[in-house]
């Protein structure tokens, strides 16, 4: 890992600068985007050739200080260089979503979500203030107690609301290296007791827990992976190379253990991204030797999804080859933990899709994000499933049914991928009227996209 300088004002300032301009060489009659050439993003993205916001000067960490446990960021700096940034100092953010390209605003504008989450919530809760480019192109500092309803309501906004050019967040302590305990479970009730029970009690067999997360491969197969920081030099596993982290999870009985360091361990996931690595042959032993390590990443998968979703290249292989058509299921949805194993039981016996990932948590901020209403003071898991099932009789059908599944266990699900809901059922899920009040103050002319529109409708 290479240390990352940071940029300071003067150069915040100057990519600030470069995106006000941007913003007003574009028509006064024209939509508001980002000039951005990748996405994490899973639904339809709009070809336009209208000229977007330039955000290319807004990648860096503009300050850290380490004795406030604080940053500050620029709105499209990746964790990857955030991260890089903060371990030098012992510090990291409160939760390090799992791909390296995740950009902070992103995750703060579109939720993110890691094992960390379980005790700090998600990544908007650490944010102390930011400045958003509100609709109207105005610079505005929001934070509790300036602009409080654009704070509240920017989380999973999607840029409909604004965007973010920095962002102040709270940083915690970590030690060099992470210690971790894989628990196997023949039962999902049983896993999912002792995961609420971790939890309840912020430990495991006694030992504070620090992360938590969990994989579900089968009903009578599922494991909890606990980390554990520690300081205490030692030999570390290596999950860039050869080997793959989550067929290391597996094992007969009880418990199997490891160690990597404190930044393997941030991006554990990374390398075969979860699992979906094996889609492009990435995880054949042949393959793999001769795969470069530096290619083997979330932002190289991104680009051959892309490619593939360009030219229709699975489709026309299938096609020639017979197969029906497939609908793509990548969704990342929340229950509360006391219905967790009926909407896995339920999934398991209606989705082919395996493995499923597992991630707890508990929001820190008791008033609530009014875009994403979950309960605080109450435990949520996180669980998602990335692939594809054979084409239903109607567009969408398994994630229609994945939405009322959700919904009937008063749960939500993330915006980033396909979304099939009514307006009304749409408004009902996330924030409807707090939601146009906020738009209608802070983007009066619809510059920007309605989120409806741009998480749910073709366009």
């Amino acid at each position: 890992m290479v240390a990352v300088p940071v940029a300071g004002p003067a150069a915040h300032a100057a990519g600030v600068e470069r995106l006000l301009a941007s913003y007003r060489a574009i028509p006064a009659t024209a939509s508001v985007r980002l000039a951005k050439p990748t996405s994490n993003l899973f639904r339809a993205r709009v070809k336009r050739n209208a000229p977007g916001l330039d955000t290319s000067g807004l990648t860096h960490v503009v300050a850290i200080d380490p004795e406030a446990h604080t940053a500050d960021v620029a709105g499209m700096c990746t964790y990857e260089t955030l991260v890089a940034a903060t371990l030098p100092y012992g510090l990291s953010p409160l939760v390090v979503p799992q791909l390296k390209t995740i950009t902070l605003g992103g995750a703060v504008t579109g939720l993110g979500i890691e094992s960390a989450s379980f005790r700090n919530g998600l990544p908007h809760e650490s944010v102390l203030e930011m400045d958003v480019l509100t609709g109207t192109g105005e610079l505005l500092t929001v934070s509790r107690e300036q602009h409080s309803d654009l704070y509240r309501a920017f989380p999973n906004s999607y840029g409909t609301l604004g965007y973010s050019t920095r962002l102040r967040i709270e940083l915690e302590p970590v030690t060099p290296f992470v210690a971790l305990r894989h628990a196997r479970f023949h039962s999902l009730a049983e896993m999912a007791a002792a995961m609420d029970r971790i939890i309840d009690t912020k430990g495991f067999d006694g030992v504070p827990v620090d992360y938590l997360d969990g994989v579900v491969f089968s009903a009578d197969e599922s494991y909890l992976c606990v980390g554990v920081r520690t300081s205490t030099p030692g030999p570390v596993s290596d999950y860039t190379g050869q080997d793959i982290y989550y067929r290391s999870i597996q094992h007969s009985t009880g418990l199997k253990e490891d160690r990597l360091t404190i930044h393997d361990y941030f991006w554990r996931w990374d390398t075969d991204w979860f699992w979906c690595s094996r889609s492009f042959g990435a995880q054949n032993p042949r393959v793999r030797r001769v795969w470069p390590r530096r290619y083997r990443r979330s932002s190289v998968y991104w680009k051959l999804v892309a490619l593939d979703q360009r030219f229709g290249i699975s489709d026309r292989i299938d096609k020639r080859k017979g197969r029906p058509p497939r609908e793509r299921v990548v969704q990342d949805i929340e229950v509360p933990i006391e219905h967790c194993v009926e909407f896995l039981e339920w999934f398991l016996d209606t989705v082919p899709i395996t493995p499923i990932w597992l991630c707890p948590l508990r929001l820190r901020d008791r008033e609530g994000w009014p875009l994403y209403p979950i309960r605080p003071d109450h435990t949520y898991v996180n669980i998602g499933f990335w692939s594809s099932v054979p084409a239903g009789a109607t567009e969408g059908a398994t994630n229609r049914r994945i939405e009322k599944k959700v919904a009937e266990l008063e749960g939500h699900k993330s915006l980033y991928s396909d979304s099939y809901y009514s307006r009304e059922e749409f408004d009902e899920l996330y924030g409807g009227e707090t939601y146009k009040t906020v738009k209608k103050t802070y983007d009066p002319d619809s510059r920007l996209l309605d989120l409806y529109a741009k998480a749910v409708q073709r366009r």
